[in-house]
């Protein structure tokens, strides 16, 4: 057995880690060998001293290889997956799964909660009565082979070394480095079986990524290695410099989910980022031989209402309520204070603090200061307003939805202070929603 201490010194001293050393490593986490002063060593010397690409390959292989790896044998059609970096408002899996469902994809999407500022897809499902996170692998297998998609809870025995050393940089400030991140990623996705990943990588001022530099290189990390890996990946980087829709907030999303797939009026932005990786999924599962096609494909099933049934369908599957789509309001509570937030003078909308904006989501309750903490699913923002709009002094910015009074006043001051307004009619700059694509 190799000494951990040693290992720990190699990389402090800027060696590559060989592949024996991070197998042990890896074992390690696993088997407790390592204390928890160990694991933290390493983690540090990474984020200090990098990973060259062949090290981050064998680290998310070895993790991957840690718990079980899911397999698809005889599926009738391609397995494919999407993976966000996180944002605020960011619920995109909820439609993106269902959506390439129905368009002959097998989605068995493993999603995490919320960290940080940022929601999580599965926080976001729990606040549908009765749905379960968390089904047995059988089920989970079952419901994928005969509906083409459900949205669970990751499992203690899929990549449980990433589990373990996700927890400990989480709590040693080494969250932010490529390397880790990748492999974190893409061990949890290697572990689910899949064919094909269609990435997400967010840049601005409400993601990990501030810089689309930064953006750009955590996604050529990540198409490198998952490429390198074995499982086809395309990166798209879009900006998080706003709200994604006009809903924050787990039962509030979950809303604007069921009104995009109703066809309701859908959020332009909220609309694109969804087609476009739905579309890279479709070009990576074969299912569509262009991105017209593969547009056209979606936009049918969309229009057909065949995606919603799907989401009708995987809902009741995993133990919600049968007619969610058709009652949303019979079953998604709703916060007791509703409050508007006035514009504090005319103005366009030019600017908004968006990680401060997902702040206000976990100080209104809807997000955790610690592991434990339990969720109120009522609470958020809706009805936000995109950068551009023209709005008179008093008119609503957005609604806070609160459990009392007092958290609803301080949700209103929070988001007037996050949002710039500046002259009606001042110029503002544009940013492309995809700044670019890789792989």
């Amino acid at each position: 057995m190799m000494l951990a201490q040693e290992i720990i010194r190699s990389k402090r001293d800027g060696a590559a880690l060989s592949d024996a050393q991070i197998q042990s490593f890896v074992r390690g986490l696993v088997d407790g060998n390592w204390s928890e002063g160990q694991v933290a060593a390493l983690g540090m010397a990474v984020f200090l001293r990098g990973m060259g690409r062949d090290e981050c390959v064998a680290l998310t292989r070895a993790m991957m290889r840690s718990g079980r790896v899911l397999s698809w044998p005889d599926m009738p059609g391609p397995v494919l997956d999407k993976h966000s970096s996180g944002g605020v408002g960011d619920k995109v899996s909820l439609m993106l799964a269902p959506l390439v469902a129905a368009c002959g994809g097998y989605v068995p999407m493993i999603a995490g909660r919320g960290l940080g500022h940022t929601g999580g897809t599965v926080d976001k499902l729990e606040a549908i009565p009765g749905y379960t996170t968390t089904p047995t692998p059988a089920d989970f297998d079952r419901i994928v082979r005969s509906l083409g998609c459900a949205i669970i809870g990751q499992t203690a025995d899929l990549a449980p070394a990433d589990k373990r050393f996700y927890a400990t940089r989480d709590v040693t400030a080494t969250v932010e480095s490529v390397p880790l991140i990748t492999a974190s990623i893409l061990s949890k996705k290697l572990a689910a079986g899949l064919q094909g990943l269609a990435m997400d990588v967010k840049w601005g001022n409400g993601a990990f990524a501030d810089s689309p530099a930064m953006a750009q290189q955590l996604a050529q990390s990540i198409v490198e290695v998952a490429n390198g890996a074995g499982m086809k990946t395309r990166a798209l980087i879009t900006d998080m410099n706003q709200v994604l829709g006009t809903e924050v907030g787990n039962a509030l999303e979950i809303h604007e989910t069921i009104a995009y797939l109703r066809g309701e009026p859908r959020e332009p932005r909220l609309h694109e980022v969804t087609l476009a990786l739905a579309a890279e999924m479709l070009l990576l599962g074969g299912l569509a031989g262009d991105e017209a096609q593969a547009r056209a494909k979606l936009q049918r099933a969309l229009d057909s209402g065949a995606a919603a049934e799907k989401f009708a369908a995987m809902v009741a599957a995993l133990g919600g309520p049968a007619d969610l789509l058709e009652r949303p309001a019979a079953y998604l509570s709703e916060a007791p204070v509703l409050r508007p937030v006035p514009a504090l003078r005319a103005g366009r909308l030019t600017a908004m603090r968006t990680r401060e904006i997902g702040l206000i989501i976990v100080e209104l309750g809807g997000g955790r200061r610690q592991a434990g903490d339990v969720i109120d699913m009522r609470v958020g923002l809706s009805g936000m307003r995109q950068l551009g709009d023209e709005l008179q002094a008093g008119e609503p910015l957005a609604w806070v939805h609160a459990g009392n009074e007092l958290d609803a006043e301080r949700a209103v001051a929070a988001l007037q202070s996050a949002c710039e307004l500046a002259e009606p009619g001042a110029p503002w700059q544009v940013l492309p929603l995809i700044a670019a694509r890789v792989g």
